[in-house]
């Protein structure tokens, strides 16, 4: 049980650390290598191919999760709807309208 916990938070980091330095297209490398290793760590603990399985999906769900919560994180800056409401650019400069010329 505490291998399974620690594959748990593990993944979790790896979720927010890949959240906060990279973009979604990185989940492509770091999603298949979590579960490759915690297939690993698990056989080698002596888990069994069915006890192993909700382990490895609750890991990918958890780094999944992680990465979403510190994406938002990172781009929480511009989305609230009072500093659209203005009219006023944001901190990258563009109006909230796209079709807008001005």
């Amino acid at each position: 049980m505490t291998t399974a916990l620690v594959l748990l938070f593990a993944s979790t980091l790896a979720g927010l650390a890949t959240g906060l330095l990279f973009r979604v297209w990185s989940l492509l490398l770091v999603s298949p290598a979590i579960a490759v290793l915690a297939a690993i760590v698990l056989q080698t603990y002596g888990f069994g191919f069915w006890a192993g399985i909700p382990v490895i999906i609750g890991c990918l769900t958890a780094c999944q999760l992680a990465f979403l919560v510190s994406a938002f994180q990172r781009h929480n800056g511009g989305i609230l709807a009072q500093d659209d409401s203005d009219g006023a650019p944001g901190h990258d400069g563009q109006h909230g309208i796209g079709g807008e010329n001005e």
